[in-house]
């Protein structure tokens, strides 16, 4: 069982902890907050460096007092290895907020508005612009710097493979398979790619022969190209070709274009900025995925570890449309199946609007409308009203009734970047910049705030158990007390073994519902993935690409197809409530599996202090404040462990069922010549057919209840081997166990005061939220641009 164990014991105890940030660079960190927020953050940060500095005071101590020993005992290695990880804890994890958009729905602008560089990453309103995933963050660096990630050289092989089979023809095909040879999206872009980065001609050659083909572009062994400069348009100009989408018909291409087919993602780092916080990545993400499997497969994966999702969609295709409501789903299957927590709608270019039309639209008995502006802002307020009550009953209908997402005052913003900039219309405020602003703010002093709380908390159990190992007071009866709270782990680890049972049973019925439907449904579903409004025209060389994928096809320009999710989709719309049920944190019911282990948490809580007031615990305060901070670390840390199991969970259907159904894929991939498309159909066709009555898809609730069931032991082994650990520790029994330490009386009592100020930096920054509140009330109104 993977990641079985929280805390092992490594025999490198003398590792170097990683060197501190200097104050400078630590400062820096705070300039895109208002000075309220910068007090509170500069609070918090002062404790959390205090706290390494106790730490790895404790640690070199720890260090020199055992280092000519033979033998280091266990505990005491068990000390120096969480001392060395929590020294080396990352301040913080990145918040990743992903703009997630079909093309031209202004994802670029929006990024290029927040950050405040009008033109920095590529934008056009009339074709797609960003061609792969751009992640923008700022740092402590001087420069703007840009890296840009290519495909392994096995990776391209894979493409490269995929690509040739997708051209691969008879030499003379019928003159119906040669009008869809000329129209197919697949096609073309197949040829674009070889012909951009071999030459002209290279979509006639076949796969062995390009393998031993020179690439036209020069590409470096690192597979990462660095660009640096000292201004922010200086960096667009060398960025510019590696990330926008090149146009076919571009003559004289230059050696950065040669090598875009190759190009994964992009990381472009701002430095200090003052609008975007250190700890913030903004991710732009194409709204379809891509042909090349891990292309793709990084799609998917950064939209699972986005926290925040919004989802962009222009003014004028907000109200419907395919694409808009795919990339909702999308959206809301990252909530289920991922790490985000929120998603909202962001609908740009809220400028755009045709005023005698409106006008001519709009309801009679309203208030008139004076100028342009009055009808924008009434437009933009309606489209809020309208989009965010459509936006929640489809969060309802998916996830658990009380979801955290379905209690946000703002799941739709309308945004204008162009009158953000130009402020012809609209205000700076008005434009909804500032708000998203603010929104990434307060997510990160949140998540800040948290960490910190957390972190000292956790630091101050570890020097309370040091500063114990020296105590030479021990009670009478300590043996007894840890005998009788290993029973009590004992029976409460059973008790929640059936805790978890019971909350997974919880989904048996809506997924053999799921299985049901999907069995009586999936010929339609299937005929409908099959069928295009123009017959096969344009269809066939695009249908032989979802097969070579296994099902899945990823174009730039066309909507995504995934036929395993499709086939699967009336199973997820029978387990999605109860699916996003058990993972979501809430009070404890019978369905939720977090609340059951704070409950756990919680009882032995209580279990140690009950037995401390009974027994007269005072003289190993120190051991019973440790098991109290150990328990709160090691449970805390099962909430990550169970996120990143959820997603494989999630996904057990459609990989069963892409699984099952890949020999019809690979033997529709060879067909080729006359009516191949119509062949390939079939072919489809009978192999789901005899799938299906073969068990397909009870074979997939198979697969789901036994990841399941992988999750509930990987609990159960991880609570039982780490607390177990930690009552070893705890108790004087063990032979060889503890030894005499240097002292570190000084740093624990440093820590009790960092432990004790949490608190009052907690109030302190109440304080200051409530005197902003009532400054900014106070304050008078921005002046308005002039009426249009």
């Amino acid at each position: 069982m993977e990641d079985t164990e929280d805390f092992v014991v490594d025999d490198d105890v003398f590792k170097e902890p990683m060197k501190k940030r200097r104050r400078s660079d630590r400062d820096q960190r705070f300039r895109a907050f208002p000075s309220v927020e910068q007090s509170a953050l500069k609070e918090y940060e002062k404790l959390e460096s205090r706290t390494r500095r106790v730490l790895s005071n404790t640690y070199q101590k720890l260090i020199q007092s055992v280092f000519l020993d033979d033998s280091i005992p266990n505990g005491v290695k068990y000390l120096i290895n969480r001392l060395l990880a929590l020294i080396e804890k990352p301040s913080l994890d990145p918040i990743y907020i992903g703009l997630f958009g079909s093309t031209g729905a202004g994802k670029s602008s929006l990024i290029n508005a927040i950050i405040q560089q009008a033109m920095f990453l590529p934008v056009s309103g009339e074709s797609i612009c960003t061609s792969c995933i751009v992640q923008v963050s700022s740092g402590c660096c001087e420069q703007y710097e840009a890296k840009i990630h290519l495909l392994s050289d096995q990776e391209w092989k894979e493409e490269l493979k995929n690509l040739t089979k997708l051209l691969h023809r008879t030499e003379e095909p019928d003159r119906e398979e040669a009008d869809m040879w000329d129209r197919d999206d697949a096609v073309e872009e197949a040829i674009w790619k070889l012909q951009m980065f071999y030459g002209n001609g290279a979509e006639r050659k076949s796969y062995e022969e390009l393998l031993r083909a020179r690439p036209k572009g020069k590409i470096p062994t690192s597979r990462i190209i660095t660009l640096k400069a000292e201004e922010a348009g200086e960096l667009s100009v060398k960025l510019d070709p590696y990330i926008r989408t090149q146009r076919r018909d571009l003559d004289g291409e230059s050696a950065e274009t040669q090598i875009w087919p190759l190009i994964k993602h992009v990381e472009v780092t701002l430095p200090k900025s003052e609008l975007i916080p250190e700890g913030v990545v903004l991710v732009d993400i194409p709204g379809t995925g891509d042909f090349n499997s891990k292309r793709d497969e990084m799609w998917k994966k950064t939209i699972d570890k986005c926290s925040v999702i919004w989802v962009i969609s222009d003014i004028e295709r907000v109200s419907g449309g395919r694409a808009h409501e795919d990339l909702l789903n999308e959206s809301i299957k990252a909530c289920q199946r991922g790490f985000c927590r929120d998603v909202a709608l962001v609908v740009t270019k809220t400028d755009k609007l045709h005023l005698p039309e409106y006008l001519r639209e709009r309801k009679v008995g309203n208030r008139a409308i004076l100028s342009q502006r009055e009808a924008v802002l009434e437009r933009n307020e309606m489209i809020k009203l309208q989009r965010n009550r459509i936006l929640k009953e489809k969060l309802k209908r998916k996830l658990p009734a009380d979801s955290k997402v379905l209690e946000a005052s703002d799941l739709v913003y309308t945004v204008s970047a162009q009158e953000y900039w130009q402020q012809a219309l609209l205000t700076e405020e008005e434009t909804e910049i500032p708000r998203l602003r603010g929104y990434i703010r307060k997510r990160l002093l949140d998540k800040k705030r948290r960490m910190v709380t957390k972190y000292v908390t956790e630091a101050f159990g570890l020097l309370l158990l040091t500063d114990s190992f020296n105590c030479t007071e021990n009670p009478p009866n300590e043996y007894l007390h840890m005998s009788g709270l290993r029973r009590f782990v004992e029976e409460k680890i059973q008790l929640l073994e059936k805790a978890i049972d019971q909350c997974f049973a919880h989904i048996e019925q809506p997924l053999q519902e799921g299985v049901q439907n999907a069995r009586t449904s999936y010929r339609r579903i299937l005929g409908a993935c099959l069928v295009r409004s123009r017959g096969n025209q344009g269809f066939h060389q695009t249908l032989k690409a979802v097969c070579l994928k296994n099902g899945v096809y990823a174009s730039r320009t066309l909507a995504r197809i995934d036929l395993n999710e499709a086939i699967t989709q009336p199973i997820y719309d029978q387990i999605d409530p109860v699916f996003g049920g058990i993972f979501r944190a809430g009070m404890p019911t019978g369905s939720t599996l977090l609340p059951h282990i704070e409950a756990f948490k919680h009882s032995l809580l209580e279990k140690m202090m009950e037995i401390g007031v009974r027994n007269g615990w005072k003289y190993d305060s120190y051991k019973k404040s440790f098991l109290i901070q150990e328990i709160s670390a090691i449970l805390g840390g099962l909430e990550d462990y169970i996120l990143r199991k959820k997603r494989r969970i999630y996904e057990s259907l459609t990989t069963s069922v892409q699984n099952d159904l890949k020999p019809c894929y690979e033997e529709a991939a060879q067909i080729s010549g006359k009516k191949a498309c119509e062949r390939m159909k079939d072919v489809l066709r009978r192999g789901v057919e005899q799938q299906v009555a073969e068990g397909m898809f009870e074979r997939a609730q198979e697969r789901m209840r036994h990841q399941f069931q992988l999750l509930k032991n990987g609990i159960t082994e991880k609570v039982k081997g780490s607390i177990a650990t930690m009552l070893t520790l705890a108790s004087s029994q063990g032979d060889g166990l503890y030894k005499e330490l240097a002292d570190v009386k000084s740093e624990y009592k440093e820590m009790e005061k960092l432990h004790r100020s949490l608190q009052e930096v907690a109030e302190n920054a109440v304080l200051r939220r409530g005197m902003q509140d009532f400054l900014l009330r106070m304050s008078p109104s921005k002046a308005v641009p002039p009426k249009a």
